[in-house]
């Protein structure tokens, strides 16, 4: 199976940007689908942006399009959200996950069988 670590969360002041990441070990990279998923406190786990094996393809919650990137370096076995203008209402626990499967909107945490430990993103207004 995969292991997938994230990193790159912090406290940064609203209208910041933050870089995550998601270093993955185990397996080949480029063999898994990958997503970023979020979770606020008291509130479900919420998809926020996916990749396909070959970046080739990407998908976007709509409250995060023209603000979130996705990309992947399959050379270096890791995974990015450049996040811009940060919210207030972007403070969660954000989590990489991947995936064997193909990606069909609408993605969903049920999908993803390999999961990080998250990474704390608070953002002070």
């Amino acid at each position: 199976q995969v292991q997938l670590v994230e990193s790159g969360g912090g406290l940064v002041q609203t209208g910041d940007s933050l870089r995550l990441s998601c270093a993955a070990s185990g397996r080949t990279f480029s063999n898994y689908a990958m997503a970023w998923f979020r979770q606020a406190p008291g509130k479900e786990r919420r998809f926020v942006a996916a990749i396909s094996r070959s970046g080739g393809n990407t998908y976007y919650a709509d409250s995060v399009k023209g603000r979130f990137t996705i990309s992947r370096d399959n050379a270096k076995n890791t995974m990015y959200l450049q996040m811009n203008s940060l919210k207030p209402e972007h403070t969660a626990v954000y989590y990489c996950a991947a995936t064997g499967g193909i990606l069909v909107p609408p993605i969903n945490h049920g999908e993803f069988p390999y999961w990080g430990q998250g990474t704390q993103v608070t953002v002070s207004s």
